[in-house]
Protein backbone atom coordinates (compact mmCIF):
# COMPACT_ATOMS: atom_id res chain seq x y z
CA UNK A 1 0.00 0.00 0.00
CA UNK A 2 1.21 3.25 -1.00
CA UNK A 3 0.35 5.79 1.76
CA UNK A 4 1.20 9.94 1.41
CA UNK A 5 2.22 11.81 4.19
CA UNK A 6 2.05 15.99 4.26
CA UNK A 7 5.25 16.38 6.14
CA UNK A 8 4.90 20.10 6.32
CA UNK A 9 1.43 19.55 8.10
CA UNK A 10 0.91 20.72 11.80
CA UNK A 11 2.36 22.73 14.36
CA UNK A 12 5.37 20.34 14.82
CA UNK A 13 6.21 19.86 11.20
CA UNK A 14 8.63 18.63 10.00
CA UNK A 15 10.05 16.75 12.90
CA UNK A 16 7.33 15.22 14.38
CA UNK A 17 6.07 14.12 10.98
CA UNK A 18 9.03 12.57 9.27
CA UNK A 19 9.56 10.58 13.55
CA UNK A 20 6.51 9.30 13.34
CA UNK A 21 6.58 8.05 9.70
CA UNK A 22 10.06 6.43 11.01
CA UNK A 23 8.50 4.97 13.77
CA UNK A 24 5.58 2.86 11.66
CA UNK A 25 8.07 1.82 9.21
CA UNK A 26 8.89 -1.72 11.94
CA UNK A 27 5.03 -2.15 11.48
CA UNK A 28 4.35 -2.08 7.93
CA UNK A 29 5.54 -5.13 5.54
CA UNK A 30 7.69 -4.89 2.43
CA UNK A 31 4.95 -3.81 0.20
CA UNK A 32 4.58 -1.19 1.98
CA UNK A 33 5.47 2.23 0.39
CA UNK A 34 5.71 5.79 2.76
CA UNK A 35 5.38 8.94 0.43
CA UNK A 36 6.81 12.10 2.22
CA UNK A 37 5.69 15.25 0.33
CA UNK A 38 7.36 18.33 1.04
CA UNK A 39 10.35 20.40 0.19
CA UNK A 40 12.75 17.62 -0.82
CA UNK A 41 16.45 19.10 0.40
CA UNK A 42 14.55 19.89 3.62
CA UNK A 43 13.17 16.17 4.10
CA UNK A 44 16.09 14.56 3.35
CA UNK A 45 18.15 16.44 5.47
CA UNK A 46 16.23 15.20 8.09
CA UNK A 47 16.20 11.10 7.17
CA UNK A 48 18.75 8.74 8.47
CA UNK A 49 21.01 7.00 5.80
CA UNK A 50 19.20 6.53 2.32
CA UNK A 51 20.58 2.60 3.10
CA UNK A 52 17.95 2.10 5.83
CA UNK A 53 14.84 3.05 4.50
CA UNK A 54 15.08 3.00 0.76
CA UNK A 55 12.72 0.66 0.39
CA UNK A 56 9.80 1.91 2.40
CA UNK A 57 10.22 6.02 1.83
CA UNK A 58 10.00 7.94 -1.22
CA UNK A 59 10.02 11.78 -1.21
CA UNK A 60 8.16 13.48 -3.19
CA UNK A 61 9.43 17.34 -3.83
CA UNK A 62 6.47 20.59 -2.52
CA UNK A 63 8.60 23.29 -2.34
CA UNK A 64 5.31 25.27 -0.66
CA UNK A 65 3.49 25.13 2.62
CA UNK A 66 -0.03 26.22 3.26
CA UNK A 67 -0.19 27.68 7.08
CA UNK A 68 -2.78 26.63 9.24
CA UNK A 69 -4.54 30.13 9.26
CA UNK A 70 -4.96 30.88 5.78
CA UNK A 71 -7.75 30.82 3.57
CA UNK A 72 -7.82 27.03 2.63
CA UNK A 73 -9.47 28.12 -1.38
CA UNK A 74 -7.39 31.10 -1.75
CA UNK A 75 -4.55 29.16 -0.69
CA UNK A 76 -4.68 26.18 -2.79
CA UNK A 77 -5.06 28.16 -5.91
CA UNK A 78 -2.37 30.19 -5.39
CA UNK A 79 0.21 27.42 -3.94
CA UNK A 80 -0.28 25.12 -6.53
CA UNK A 81 2.76 23.19 -5.32
CA UNK A 82 1.91 23.17 -1.61
CA UNK A 83 2.37 19.60 0.06
CA UNK A 84 -1.73 19.34 0.34
CA UNK A 85 -2.48 20.05 -3.52
CA UNK A 86 0.56 18.16 -4.33
CA UNK A 87 -0.97 15.04 -2.15
CA UNK A 88 -4.32 15.88 -3.98
CA UNK A 89 -3.17 15.36 -7.48
CA UNK A 90 -1.23 12.27 -6.57
CA UNK A 91 -4.93 10.83 -5.22
CA UNK A 92 -6.56 11.81 -8.58
CA UNK A 93 -3.88 9.79 -11.06
CA UNK A 94 -4.10 7.06 -8.67
CA UNK A 95 -0.28 7.72 -7.47
CA UNK A 96 -1.06 6.83 -4.37
CA UNK A 97 -3.82 4.61 -2.08
CA UNK A 98 -3.82 7.36 1.13
CA UNK A 99 -3.39 10.70 2.19
CA UNK A 100 -2.28 12.01 5.71
CA UNK A 101 -1.97 15.73 6.68
CA UNK A 102 -1.65 17.74 10.18
CA UNK A 103 -2.35 20.79 7.89
CA UNK A 104 -4.70 23.17 7.20
CA UNK A 105 -8.26 21.23 7.55
CA UNK A 106 -10.40 23.15 5.40
CA UNK A 107 -7.60 23.34 3.05
CA UNK A 108 -7.12 19.45 3.07
CA UNK A 109 -11.22 18.57 2.46
CA UNK A 110 -11.26 21.17 -0.20
CA UNK A 111 -8.11 19.49 -2.04
CA UNK A 112 -9.73 15.69 -1.32
CA UNK A 113 -12.94 16.60 -2.16
CA UNK A 114 -11.89 18.42 -5.48
CA UNK A 115 -9.52 15.82 -6.14
CA UNK A 116 -10.23 12.28 -5.46
CA UNK A 117 -14.00 13.35 -5.84
CA UNK A 118 -17.11 11.87 -3.61
CA UNK A 119 -18.33 8.00 -3.45
CA UNK A 120 -21.27 6.99 -5.36
CA UNK A 121 -24.41 7.69 -3.28
CA UNK A 122 -22.25 10.61 -1.21
CA UNK A 123 -23.34 13.80 -1.48
CA UNK A 124 -20.99 16.14 0.92
CA UNK A 125 -17.81 14.05 2.70
CA UNK A 126 -17.90 14.49 6.69
CA UNK A 127 -15.20 13.71 8.88
CA UNK A 128 -15.55 11.36 11.54
CA UNK A 129 -13.48 11.41 15.15
CA UNK A 130 -13.63 8.59 17.63
CA UNK A 131 -14.18 9.57 21.39
CA UNK A 132 -12.82 7.47 23.95
CA UNK A 133 -15.27 6.93 26.46
CA UNK A 134 -15.71 4.71 29.52
CA UNK A 135 -18.45 3.10 27.86
CA UNK A 136 -16.46 2.55 24.74
CA UNK A 137 -15.30 4.63 21.45
CA UNK A 138 -18.62 7.01 20.11
CA UNK A 139 -17.56 7.87 16.36
CA UNK A 140 -18.85 11.35 16.09
CA UNK A 141 -19.48 12.88 12.13
CA UNK A 142 -19.16 15.49 11.32
CA UNK A 143 -16.51 17.41 13.03
CA UNK A 144 -15.58 20.29 10.58
CA UNK A 145 -16.06 19.50 6.73
CA UNK A 146 -19.57 20.81 6.38
CA UNK A 147 -21.15 23.59 8.81
CA UNK A 148 -23.78 24.13 6.06
CA UNK A 149 -25.82 20.89 6.40
CA UNK A 150 -28.82 19.58 4.76
CA UNK A 151 -30.93 16.76 5.83
CA UNK A 152 -29.35 14.42 3.57
CA UNK A 153 -25.98 14.46 4.31
CA UNK A 154 -26.77 13.92 8.17
CA UNK A 155 -27.98 10.85 7.17
CA UNK A 156 -25.44 9.80 5.06
CA UNK A 157 -23.17 10.91 7.89
CA UNK A 158 -24.89 8.88 10.20
CA UNK A 159 -24.77 5.53 7.24
CA UNK A 160 -20.95 6.41 6.76
CA UNK A 161 -20.20 6.46 10.61
CA UNK A 162 -21.96 3.64 11.21
CA UNK A 163 -20.12 1.44 8.82
CA UNK A 164 -16.72 2.97 10.14
CA UNK A 165 -18.16 2.25 13.45
CA UNK A 166 -18.84 -1.62 12.56
CA UNK A 167 -15.97 -2.73 10.77
CA UNK A 168 -13.35 -1.09 12.10
CA UNK A 169 -14.25 -0.87 15.95
CA UNK A 170 -15.93 -3.98 15.76
CA UNK A 171 -18.73 -2.87 17.30
CA UNK A 172 -22.02 -5.71 16.05
CA UNK A 173 -24.98 -3.31 15.34
CA UNK A 174 -23.81 0.75 16.35
CA UNK A 175 -26.47 2.51 17.36
CA UNK A 176 -26.98 6.01 15.83
CA UNK A 177 -28.26 8.99 17.14
CA UNK A 178 -29.05 12.59 15.94
CA UNK A 179 -26.70 15.62 17.98
CA UNK A 180 -30.08 18.32 19.13
CA UNK A 181 -31.11 20.18 21.83
CA UNK A 182 -33.29 17.70 23.45
CA UNK A 183 -34.37 13.86 23.41
CA UNK A 184 -37.71 15.22 22.36
CA UNK A 185 -38.79 14.45 18.42
CA UNK A 186 -39.91 18.52 18.25
CA UNK A 187 -36.49 19.72 19.51
CA UNK A 188 -33.86 20.94 17.13
CA UNK A 189 -33.62 23.34 14.27
CA UNK A 190 -35.71 22.48 10.80
CA UNK A 191 -32.91 20.62 9.24
CA UNK A 192 -32.15 18.46 12.40
CA UNK A 193 -36.12 17.57 12.04
CA UNK A 194 -35.50 16.31 8.56
CA UNK A 195 -32.36 14.24 9.15
CA UNK A 196 -34.39 12.64 12.07
CA UNK A 197 -36.81 11.53 9.60
CA UNK A 198 -34.98 10.45 7.12
CA UNK A 199 -32.88 8.21 10.09
CA UNK A 200 -35.71 7.15 11.33
CA UNK A 201 -37.14 6.03 8.05
CA UNK A 202 -34.15 3.52 6.95
CA UNK A 203 -34.87 -0.09 9.18
CA UNK A 204 -31.04 -0.94 8.78
CA UNK A 205 -30.04 2.29 10.73
CA UNK A 206 -30.86 0.99 14.52
CA UNK A 207 -31.47 5.09 15.09
CA UNK A 208 -32.00 5.49 18.78
CA UNK A 209 -33.14 8.98 18.02
CA UNK A 210 -32.05 12.51 19.62
CA UNK A 211 -29.50 12.79 21.53
CA UNK A 212 -27.59 15.62 23.51
CA UNK A 213 -23.92 16.48 24.42
CA UNK A 214 -23.81 14.39 27.64
CA UNK A 215 -25.19 11.51 25.95
CA UNK A 216 -21.86 11.31 23.80
CA UNK A 217 -20.20 10.14 27.16
CA UNK A 218 -23.09 7.92 28.99
CA UNK A 219 -23.34 5.19 26.43
CA UNK A 220 -26.58 6.04 24.96
CA UNK A 221 -24.84 5.66 21.45
CA UNK A 222 -21.79 4.25 19.59
CA UNK A 223 -22.37 6.99 16.35
CA UNK A 224 -23.08 10.59 16.81
CA UNK A 225 -24.59 12.44 13.46
CA UNK A 226 -23.70 16.01 13.60
CA UNK A 227 -23.27 19.66 11.33
CA UNK A 228 -19.75 20.02 11.14
CA UNK A 229 -20.02 23.37 13.24
CA UNK A 230 -21.77 21.62 16.11
CA UNK A 231 -19.49 18.56 16.02
CA UNK A 232 -15.74 20.68 15.89
CA UNK A 233 -17.39 22.70 19.26
CA UNK A 234 -18.04 19.57 20.84
CA UNK A 235 -14.50 17.93 19.82
CA UNK A 236 -12.59 21.32 20.96
CA UNK A 237 -14.84 21.67 24.39
CA UNK A 238 -14.14 18.10 25.23
CA UNK A 239 -9.97 18.65 24.42
CA UNK A 240 -10.09 21.65 26.77
CA UNK A 241 -12.51 20.05 29.66
CA UNK A 242 -10.26 16.52 29.34
CA UNK A 243 -6.80 18.77 29.66
CA UNK A 244 -8.50 21.02 32.39
CA UNK A 245 -9.61 18.42 34.45
CA UNK A 246 -6.13 16.38 34.55
CA UNK A 247 -4.35 20.02 35.56
CA UNK A 248 -7.27 19.76 38.03
CA UNK A 249 -6.37 16.46 39.69
CA UNK A 250 -3.23 16.80 39.55
CA UNK A 251 -2.67 20.28 41.04
CA UNK A 252 -5.31 18.62 44.13
CA UNK A 253 -3.01 15.61 44.52
CA UNK A 254 0.34 18.03 44.58
CA UNK A 255 -1.36 20.10 47.36
CA UNK A 256 -2.39 17.14 49.28
CA UNK A 257 1.05 15.46 49.37
CA UNK A 258 3.77 14.58 46.95
CA UNK A 259 4.00 11.12 47.97
CA UNK A 260 0.52 10.96 47.13
CA UNK A 261 0.95 12.21 43.43
CA UNK A 262 3.76 9.80 43.36
CA UNK A 263 1.45 7.20 44.50
CA UNK A 264 -1.50 8.11 41.77
CA UNK A 265 1.29 8.96 39.00
CA UNK A 266 0.45 5.08 37.11
CA UNK A 267 -2.82 5.93 37.75
CA UNK A 268 -3.19 9.18 35.90
CA UNK A 269 -1.10 7.96 33.53
CA UNK A 270 -2.96 5.15 32.18
CA UNK A 271 -6.18 6.75 32.19
CA UNK A 272 -4.35 9.75 29.81
CA UNK A 273 -3.26 7.26 27.79
CA UNK A 274 -6.63 5.56 27.40
CA UNK A 275 -8.21 8.60 26.13
CA UNK A 276 -5.63 9.86 24.62
CA UNK A 277 -6.81 11.28 20.70
CA UNK A 278 -3.00 10.47 19.22
CA UNK A 279 -4.06 6.31 20.13
CA UNK A 280 -6.64 7.07 17.32
CA UNK A 281 -4.33 8.77 15.00
CA UNK A 282 -6.64 10.95 12.64
CA UNK A 283 -9.77 11.60 11.33
CA UNK A 284 -11.02 10.00 8.49
CA UNK A 285 -12.51 11.93 5.80
CA UNK A 286 -15.24 9.94 4.78
CA UNK A 287 -17.22 9.74 1.67
CA UNK A 288 -14.08 10.77 -0.45
CA UNK A 289 -12.97 8.62 -3.52
CA UNK A 290 -10.39 7.13 -1.63
CA UNK A 291 -8.23 7.19 2.16
CA UNK A 292 -8.07 10.46 4.05
CA UNK A 293 -6.91 11.48 7.41
CA UNK A 294 -6.98 14.73 8.85
CA UNK A 295 -4.70 14.82 12.07
CA UNK A 296 -5.07 17.07 15.38
CA UNK A 297 -2.50 20.37 14.31
CA UNK A 298 -0.84 19.52 17.80
CA UNK A 299 0.27 16.06 16.26
CA UNK A 300 3.31 14.06 17.66
CA UNK A 301 5.02 11.34 16.08
CA UNK A 302 2.67 8.70 17.46
CA UNK A 303 -0.05 10.46 16.31
CA UNK A 304 1.51 10.35 12.84
CA UNK A 305 2.20 6.24 13.04
CA UNK A 306 -1.17 5.50 14.54
CA UNK A 307 -2.73 7.22 11.53
CA UNK A 308 -0.23 5.39 8.66
CA UNK A 309 -1.97 2.16 10.73
CA UNK A 310 -4.82 3.30 10.21
CA UNK A 311 -5.22 4.49 6.66
CA UNK A 312 -3.79 0.80 6.19
CA UNK A 313 -6.76 -0.63 7.83
CA UNK A 314 -9.63 1.27 6.50
CA UNK A 315 -8.13 1.03 2.93
CA UNK A 316 -7.77 -2.87 3.50
CA UNK A 317 -11.15 -3.68 5.16
CA UNK A 318 -12.75 -2.19 2.31
CA UNK A 319 -14.78 0.47 4.02
CA UNK A 320 -15.77 2.81 0.75
CA UNK A 321 -17.11 -0.16 -0.51
CA UNK A 322 -19.22 -1.16 2.69
CA UNK A 323 -20.65 2.39 2.42
CA UNK A 324 -21.19 2.58 -1.19
CA UNK A 325 -23.31 -0.74 -0.89
CA UNK A 326 -24.63 0.37 2.09
CA UNK A 327 -26.02 3.94 0.30
CA UNK A 328 -26.89 1.82 -3.05
CA UNK A 329 -29.54 -0.42 -0.96
CA UNK A 330 -31.41 1.99 0.85
CA UNK A 331 -34.55 3.58 0.07
CA UNK A 332 -33.88 6.82 1.37
CA UNK A 333 -33.83 9.41 -1.25
CA UNK A 334 -30.15 10.75 -1.68
CA UNK A 335 -30.94 14.37 -3.60
CA UNK A 336 -30.30 17.61 -1.78
CA UNK A 337 -33.45 18.94 -3.24
CA UNK A 338 -35.67 15.91 -2.12
CA UNK A 339 -34.33 16.15 1.10
CA UNK A 340 -34.61 20.04 1.68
Amino acid sequence: MRIAIDAMGGDNAPDEIISGALESIELLNEHDELILVGPKERIEAQLPSPESHKDIINVVDAPEIIGMDEPPIESLRKKRKSSIAVMAKMAKRHETDAVISAGNTGACVAAFQMRMRNLAGVNRPGIAVVFPTFEGPVTICDVGANIACKPINLYQYGAMARMYSRHLLGIKNPRVGLMSIGQEDAKGNEVVKKARELLKSDSNMNFVGNIEGRDIFKGVCDVAVCEGFVGNVILKLTEGVVDGLFKAIKHELMAEKLRLATKFRPVMKRIYTKYDYNTYGGALLLGVNGTALICHGASRSRTIKNAILASKKYHTEKINEKIIEYLSGTCVRTSDEQAD
